[in-house]
Parts: structure tokens; sequence; C-alpha cells
């Protein structure tokens, strides 16, 4: 069921304030999501967490463990702590694969409680690291040593005891020049819906080489409560059908307003907003990206990576947003951007943003690139690339509930291509639009690019792919047609 009831004697004068403060502002939270839930594990846990981490109200402000509250807290109760022990779940969350490069892996967990972890592969061993409250029983370990485009089966060792299950394993990424074949799926609208959570086993049965999370992969919509954000990622993380995918493929991520704060918000310039930095750390100690912004200093969610002779470069439209300001990226990022899209190498170039960058895509820019306070900006990135004859780009967005294509034709350029996926286990929908090449809105779904590096002219062939599996909409471009010559 979903939690509804709501109870004013059991608010703070703080939280009433807050609340009345984001019902003035038009937004609305969407609180956990239970009925229909088929893992027992989810069945013992999930009304225990919620209730303990978000409490009663729809905005999830009367967990009984307070605006900070997590795991420690939790364990501090010996009702979780035997939920903890019935279950077996010393290893609470993960292992999540990610930064994937040829020789190379990083892998993270979340224990439940302080220990001892490390990653066995074969005779390889990673750096072994203490999990500990500071860091919300985390750790994040790199094993070395492999080999280029090889699938590897690995060991989770905790406190010297070694798991191992038939998802644990992946595949290491191309070098740069392998001639080579490999997908990459992404989505967003990825709200915890358990009768929606197999998804997550069918992403992982088409065996892609990365995952691409453009924004919205939980649904938090607390901004000021870090234990209720908390909650959202070990739910997420403890779905069987998630666990299958992020044991097994690259996952790479960036926030969107729903689990950065609220809907269609804006962080605004600067650090000064008390939230930013907490809940960026709440991200960061909760995915496995290769680096999160310019790190402390400049924190925020966009980083880039390359999987042999694609780039990707996945950057955070939220964080910095600021409308008065008329910028999507903030100055450090953009400058950021602008650089590694000039001195990029590879023969594809995957520019992914949380929002869409298509005119007419949708609220006329009230929340895309496509508004006038973002256009300038997204103008820029789009001259860059004809400036320095940047070939090979592709375009990838989410937010939107339904899948589109659209070509943004250019007067000095070739034309781009976005592709839209972002309704991987929601339940809205959001409606088509006639003036995309293609726009599809019915039940399920994610994007998937598969990369044919082997022919001359290599490929890139955007698929639809439906909740079951099925491939509704192919729609190949060969790199010729992605150039300046």
């Amino acid at each position: 069921m979903r939690i509804r009831s709501y109870s004013l004697a059991t608010v703070s004068w703080v939280a009433i304030l807050a609340l009345i403060t984001l019902f003035q502002a038009n937004v609305s939270a969407k609180p956990p999501i239970t009925e229909g839930e088929t893992s027992e594990v989810m069945k013992d846990l999930d009304p225990y967490m919620i209730d303990a981490l978000y409490g009663s109200d729809p905005q999830g402000q009367t967990g009984r463990h307070g605006a900070e509250g997590g795991m420690s807290e939790l364990l501090s109760e010996p009702g979780f702590v035997q939920l903890i022990e019935k279950h077996d779940l010393k290893l609470f969350n993960g292992p999540m694969v990610g930064d994937l490069k040829p020789t190379s892996v990083k892998f993270w967990v979340r224990t439940a409680g302080p220990a001892t972890v490390e990653i066995q592969i074969d005779n390889l061993h990673s750096n072994t690291v203490k999990t500990t409250k500071g860091n919300d029983f985390t750790a994040v370990m790199t094993v070395d040593g492999l080999k280029p485009f090889t699938t590897y089966a690995y060991d989770v060792v905790v406190d010297g005891e070694p798991i191992r299950r038939d998802s644990f394993q992946f595949r290491t990424a191309p070098q740069s020049g392998q001639k080579v074949q490999f997908d990459v799926t992404f989505g967003s609208g990825a709200r915890y819906v358990p009768v929606n959570e197999y998804a997550w086993s069918n992403v992982a049965k088409s065996q892609p080489l990365a995952y691409l999370g453009l924004g919205d992969n939980v649904y938090i919509d607390v901004m000021n409560r870090r234990g209720a954000q908390r909650l959202f990622y070990y739910r997420r993380y403890l779905s069987p059908a998630f666990s299958e995918l992020a044991a097994s493929t690259g996952i790479y991520a960036v926030w969107d307003d729903h689990d950065m704060a609220m809907n269609d918000s804006s962080g605004g310039s600067g650090l000064t907003a008390p939230w930013k930095r907490p809940n960026w750390n709440v991200f960061r100690q909760n995915w496995n990206n290769p680096h999160y912004g310019g790190g402390d200093k400049m924190p925020g969610t966009w980083h880039s990576f390359s999987l042999g002779d694609v780039d990707f470069f996945m950057t955070d439209g939220r964080f910095y947003r600021d409308k008065k300001q008329k910028t999507m990226l903030g100055p450090d990022q953009k400058e950021w951007l602008l650089e590694q899209l000039a001195n990029a190498k590879g023969k594809f170039k995957v520019l992914a943003s949380g929002t869409m960058w298509s005119d007419g895509a949708d609220k006329d820019g009230k929340d895309s690139w496509a508004g006038t306070w973002s256009r300038d900006e997204r103008n820029e990135i789009f001259d860059r690339i004809n400036e320095h004859q940047i070939d090979g780009v592709i375009l990838i967005s989410g937010d939107r509930h339904r899948t589109d294509i659209w070509r943004i034709d250019r007067p000095n350029g070739y034309p781009l291509y976005e592709f839209v996926s972002a309704k991987v286990t929601n339940e809205h929908t959001h409606q088509t639009f006639d003036n995309a090449v293609w726009s599809y809105n019915e039940g399920n779904f994610w994007g998937q690019l598969s990369f044919d590096l082997r022919p001359e002219d290599p490929v890139m062939t955007f698929k639809c792919v439906d909740i079951s599996g099925k491939v509704v909409k192919e729609f190949p471009l060969k790199l010729s047609e992605l150039s300046h010559r």
C-alpha cells in the first residue's frame, strides 16, 4: 500500500514550516509504493525502514530517526537486527560494478554494520576496505590486472567469508581501437514500483556492457532529510532484480530533480543552500561513478568515461541550474564539458542530459534545454561541435515518461539526433509528440545504444526495448552520417 496517513501531532514546527513552503511551491512528493511486493526480503524490511526513516506523513518528514538517520540508527534496534539475521544480509546492498576500464573495474558494496571487505577474481584481489558509519557502511574497491573486453566471475569477501552468486560476473571495457560490438542501456523514470521491478532483470538478460541512469533513478522528493533519501537507495538496492543488473553491468548515474531535491527544482549558483552538500554526499555514497563533478571543491554528479572507441559525457543539469543566470550547468561544469568535447578521441561521443535537448520536446522549454533561459548555453555546446569539427555526437536524455527520437538540423554541421527514454518502472505516462521523428509511450521501456565498431563505417543503433525485453523500435546511424566531412 502507499503511505498516505498524515499526523500533525508528530511533526515538528520546523517540518511544518518546510511543508508549508513546499505546498506553496505547488510541489507534490511521491511517497513509497509497497503494493504488489513479491520479494520476501522486501516484505519484511521495507515497512520497517519506511516507518523508521520516512515516517507516516506523505512528505517523509516524520521518520523516528530524524533528518540524518541511516544504517547506524537502524542497527541500534533489535527488531532490525533480527531481520538482517533472518535474511542473512551481512552484505546489505550491492555489489555494484562501475568505472569499467580495459584492465580494471571498481566494485561498490554496503554492509550491515562495520566489516572488512574485498573483491576476489581468481588469484587477483582488490584493496581491502573497512566499512564505517561515517560512509554509511559503504566501500569502493578496485581490481587491476584484467584483460580487455573479457568476462570475469568474482567473489565479495565480507569479514573473510566469500559470497558468490550467479549474477556476480561482468565484462571489462574494450581497448581503444578494438573492433568489437557492445550495448549500452539507459533510462530514467525509475521509481521503485514493485510490480515493475522485473524490468531490471530483463535489462540484465540483454547483457549490456553498461547502464546509464539519467536521473530520477530513485524518486525521493525530500530535500531536507538525508534519512529519507537513504531509505530510497536502501530499498532500490535490496530489489533482487536491480541487484542482478548492478552486479553484472557497469552502472553510471547522474541525478535529476526527483533524486536531488523536489520536482522541477533548481540548485542555483554556488553552495550556500544548506541542503546541497549533504544531499550530494548521500548521492556519492550510493553510486560507483568514476568521479563526482569536481570533487569536494566543486561537487556535482557530472562525469565522463570511455568504453573502447565510445566516449560518454554525463552532465548534471540540476545542481547549479540557475534561470536568472541563464545556465543549466553552471560555469565550472560548462568549461569542463567544452574542454572534454574538444579533446574527445572516440569515434562516437554520447552527450547525456537528465532533461531534453530539442526544441518543442516539452513544456515550451520550462524544464529543458529549449528554454529561453538555457538555449544560449545549449547552442554554445552545439557550436563547439562545429568549431572543433567533432564527429559522432549523439544526444540522450530522460525526464519525460516516454521514448522519443528527435532530429536537430543545424546550418553548419551534421544533424544531431536525440534519443529520449524515461519510463523504466514509473506508473505515470507523458504524451507523445507528432513533431518528433518517433514518439512512443506504451507501457514501460528503456533505451539501448548498440555500437558496432567492426565495420569501416561504424554503426550505432538506437533501440527502444519494452519491459518484457521486446525491441519496439530500431534506428541505425552510421558514423559517416554524423560527420563534418
